[in-house]
């Protein structure tokens, strides 16, 4: 069971990793519906190719965390450094999911909106199952 939450975790943070490196490098293919926006749907901020590159390489690097924690681990990084970095993911995507109260996860109070509408059916929930299935993970 661990060994397919793993996998489920790294393919979604791989291709989450790779559609902001798409992102990045110019692609427009849900673009506008993945940013934070107004009431009137005008996006709170346009993120450069830094900011995209940035978010590509942290969602990357959860994945090989999650893949040298469950099927690869490499004697030179210390276990502890593993293990802390998965509770951090955790927490991130937890805290994701409940939101800042505004306009992101599930205690947002702008909720309409395209994102927003898009925040309550998909990415709250994909960030509390990735919060939650990496707690599981990482305490097997």
């Amino acid at each position: 069971m661990i060994a397919t939450l793993s996998v489920i975790n790294i393919s979604i943070l791989a291709m989450l990793g790779f559609l902001h490196i798409y992102w990045a490098f110019g692609g427009k293919w849900a673009a506008e519906k993945a940013l934070p926006s107004t009431p009137g749907n005008e996006p709170l901020f346009t993120p450069g190719i830094f900011a995209c590159i940035v978010v590509a390489a942290g969602l990357l690097t959860f994945a090989a965390l999650f893949i040298i924690h469950t099927f690869m681990p490499i004697p030179a990084l210390p276990q502890w450094l593993v293990t802390n970095s998965l509770w951090l993911i955790g927490a991130i995507f937890t805290l994701r999911a409940i939101g800042d109260f505004r306009y992101v996860g599930f205690m947002k109070k702008v909720k309409h909106s395209t994102f927003a509408s898009l925040d309550t059916k998909y990415y709250s929930p994909l960030c509390l199952y990735l919060g939650i299935s990496s707690f599981i993970i990482n305490l097997s």
